[in-house]
């Protein structure tokens, strides 16, 4: 999206509610901020003219066939020492980059003052990242700390390809440990930024791996309504992002009290519908299977009952319109959006 467009981006709650969800809604949400997440086009991006402005700057150019060339597809640009030469920095080796060459792109990493350097070597450390080996040898050189420090760059592009390298170092448990740490930062991002953006789908697959496990679960307790909320104002690529970190956090009961308590816009209710994508529509059913599962004391039912804007009021309590559009959804042309709804209705 170009410099001047002016993109919607989550706003206060009570106000985004009106246009939302109409009145008896109201529930977090999140500032409009104009402004948008820049996009580049690969090609152009691997062409410009690159480098740290340094007296002794020098373009690392990979081999045909080597690893790195088929993980990235870029060239490394980046500054060296003079007494460093290219065969000390890349390695051909069968399986793996070399240790000395993910420290050179760490390195470059730390000492670039160009965004597009930045972006390009920050995709080489996240596709690198799909192997388990670099995955561990990037947190051994402190690597997560270092590229985890651009969640704050002020491009947005870099922002964007920093959340991609850690959303693949994040499939390391032990990786995981030092991840976590940037969770509250993470959430802002995807506050912060404008619907749709690929900064939010970023942070959102960030948070959907980080919650695979129980462990981390919890750190996400003040998102529900966050979460929610990007349902009814998002594409379907972030509704379905969204909703998998909703189901997720969904099949822990330790979590349930946390998300029927939390705020909810009542216009969640209104996807239950045949005009839903129906990958944002499974999705949605299986979080709304593990809400039914969950099952409340009649005194905790009270309490929430009087929580006018929770998800409870919204999606489980007697008064919710969930029930009859479940049963609109029985004669869904999809067989398995039928069977999902009639496990939640039996």
């Amino acid at each position: 999206m170009g410099d001047g467009s002016i993109t919607p981006r989550l706003g206060n709650m009570k106000a985004l509610l009106g246009i939302v969800a109409g009145a008896g809604a109201s529930y977090g949400l999140y500032k409009l901020i104009s402004g948008g997440s820049i996009k580049r086009n690969k090609k152009s991006a691997a062409t410009e003219s690159a480098g740290v402005r340094s007296s002794q700057p020098c373009e690392v150019t990979l081999k045909p066939g080597s690893l790195l060339a088929r993980v990235s597809g870029l060239d490394v640009v980046c500054p060296r020492p003079v007494d460093v030469a290219s065969e000390d920095i890349i390695h051909q080796s069968p399986g793996n980059l070399d240790p000395q060459h993910l420290k050179m792109l760490l390195t470059c990493l730390q000492t670039s003052n160009n965004p597009p350097d930045r972006c390009r070597i920050l995709l080489t450390l996240g596709n690198s990242a799909a192997f388990t080996v670099n995955q561990n040898l990037i947190r051994d050189f402190g690597g997560i700390q270092i590229i985890a420090g651009f969640l704050s760059d002020p491009v947005a592009e870099v922002r964007v390809q920093t959340l991609n390298a850690l959303n693949n170092l994040c499939m390391n448990i032990q990786n995981q440990e030092q991840i976590k740490v940037y969770v509250p930062q993470v959430l802002e991002l995807i506050e912060m930024s404008p619907v749709n953006s690929d900064l939010q789908l970023g942070a959102l697959r960030l948070l959907t791996n980080l919650s695979v496990t129980d462990k981390y679960q919890h750190l996400l307790k003040e998102s529900i309504t966050l979460l929610l909320s990007l349902l009814v104002v998002s594409n379907e690529a972030l509704q379905v992002q969204a909703l998998k970190v909703l189901v997720n956090l969904s099949s822990n009961p330790d979590m349930m009290d946390d998300i029927v308590q939390a705020q909810a816009p009542a216009s969640v209710v209104l996807l239950f519908d045949a005009r839903t994508a129906p990958a944002v529509l499974l999705r949605l059913l299986t979080f709304a299977g593990n809400l039914k599962a969950w099952r409340a004391s009649a005194q905790v039912a009270d309490e929430l009952r009087r929580k006018q804007d929770c998800l409870f009021r919204v999606m489980l309590d007697e008064s919710s319109q969930l029930h009859s559009r479940l049963v609109q959804l029985l004669s869904h042309p999809d067989g398995e959006i039928q069977s999902q709804v009639s496990r939640i209705l039996t």
